[in-house]
């Protein structure tokens, strides 16, 4: 029972700030985040067993993340309203990091969800093609190119994009 403590302990301390993140990104919501940080650490617990290479730790609890995710909309069934993620952005004029992450996320949204999520996976995860194809079920090689397309696609955002981006005021 301690050693499996203290794998768990391990488990959390080197992946907690990871999980949470990639929570937050899927949820856009602090709270929603850590709920679904802390069921995925408690499936995790639960499970620790049946883990047996440590090296597929970070690829099992983001497996974790995604289906706790969906289970949030397993529960419950809101009436949905449709918008443009992209189109909706806070005018008001924050610290410049701030900006810049606005900016990151507004740019991440106008992505379709084929193009951002292996993106996101790369970016926050430092994941490889390899993976990220494991990760969602894709071949590698449909993997490097919705990267590829991700990039280009932001690559041209950015070229249109007006050269003072978030300032209201000129």
């Amino acid at each position: 029972m301690k050693q499996k403590q203290q794998r768990y302990e391990a488990l959390v301390h080197a992946f907690h700030a990871d999980i949470y993140r990639y929570a937050y990104y899927l949820a856009k919501d602090k709270s929603i985040a850590e709920d679904i940080a802390q069921e995925t650490f408690l499936r995790a617990w639960r499970s620790l067993d049946a883990l047996k290479d440590e090296k597929a730790a970070k690829a099992w609890l983001i497996t974790i993340v995604r289906r706790e995710n969906a289970r949030r909309f397993e529960k419950k069934q809101l009436d949905i309203v449709e918008y443009d993620e992209a189109a909706i952005v806070d005018e008001t004029c924050f610290a410049d990091s701030t900006v810049q992450q606005n900016e990151v996320h507004r740019l991440l949204a106008g992505l379709t969800l084929e193009y951002r999520e292996p993106l996101i996976l790369q970016l926050i995860f430092g994941y490889s093609g390899e993976e990220i194809a494991a990760q969602l079920n894709l071949n590698k090689n449909t993997v490097m190119t919705r990267l590829f397309r991700a990039r280009n696609q932001l690559k041209d955002t950015l070229v249109k994009t007006p050269e003072v981006r978030g300032h209201q005021n000129g």
